[in-house]
């Protein structure tokens, strides 16, 4: 196995897994399951939108719409948390962005040279040609997130996992959640590129429901989910160079496989006590 070409994806994952394990804990807890594919859809649909007015796929004006959608996506699901029984669950409206922004993207991309060329890269990623100023800079921007999560840790993971202390407290958690979906979509705005949705959406959300088959302290939850992710990427990448498969989807199969490991040990231990 060439290292030179191993070791890039992996560093990636890396640094990845390191942030979304993290947050996938918060999309557990919220019960947002699929916030960060509705998210991605909205990046996809402000990169269209930039080919469309003339930029190219991987310049800053791509950049700065992806994040300005992802920004306006963040204020609709700040806007539509609700904690009173009979309203449209936030789920149900994190869907309907999805489809929405997704048909958007569809139709902006047929009026563009390469839009639908562009659209399938932030679909599909592209981990096997990530480079090391890329993953410095991906490094850089997801600890500068990482020091602002840490900063607001006691107002996010009570709101997560406690809404109604916060309720209670007389916080404002709109406003609350906006900065957090705002600081969501820039981690998901620089990942999909590189991994795709598909293997972001499993970096989010598969590790944290690993973590919380085993444990609620959030130090421990943290530390599986990590340590999951991280497995995860390392033994799906070593299949995929291995057996010269493509790298994203056995990545993703290992997830699953994991995930499977995880419920099937939960039930034996169950069983032994």
């Amino acid at each position: 196995m060439d290292l030179s070409l191993f070791l890039p994806p992996l560093v990636a994952c890396l640094v990845i897994v390191a942030t979304h394990s993290y947050l996938g804990l918060h999309v557990i807890a919220r019960e947002v399951i699929f916030v960060d594919l509705s998210l991605a859809q909205m990046a996809a649909l402000g990169s269209a939108v930039a080919i469309l007015a003339g930029g190219q796929p991987d310049s800053r004006m791509a950049l700065v719409y992806a994040l300005g959608f992802t920004t306006l996506g963040a204020g609709v699901f700040a806007l539509t948390r609700s904690d009173e029984k009979g309203r449209v669950p936030q789920e149900a409206i994190i869907g309907i962005v999805y489809v929405v922004a997704s048909a958007m993207a569809i139709l902006v991309a047929d009026r563009t040279p390469r839009g639908g060329e562009a659209i399938k890269d932030i679909l599909v990623g592209s981990l096997l040609w990530v480079t090391w100023p890329t993953i410095a800079r991906l490094a850089a921007i997801y600890s500068a997130l990482g020091v602002f999560h840490w900063i607001m840790r006691r107002r996010f993971l009570t709101i997560s996992f406690q809404p109604e202390t916060a309720l209670a407290q007389g916080w404002s958690v709109r406003w609350w959640d906006f900065l957090f979906y705002l600081s969501f979509g820039v981690v998901i705005t620089f990942s999909v590129p590189i991994a795709g949705v598909l293997l972001v959406f499993s970096f989010l959300v598969v590790p944290a429901a690993i973590a919380f088959q085993f444990t609620r302290r959030q130090g421990a939850l943290a530390a599986i989910s990590w340590l999951a992710g991280t497995l995860a990427s390392a033994g799906g990448l070593w299949v995929s160079f291995h057996y010269d498969l493509p790298t994203g989807p056995v990545v993703v199969c290992m997830f699953g496989f994991l995930l499977l490991g995880a419920y099937v040990l939960r039930r034996a231990g169950r069983l032994g006590h």
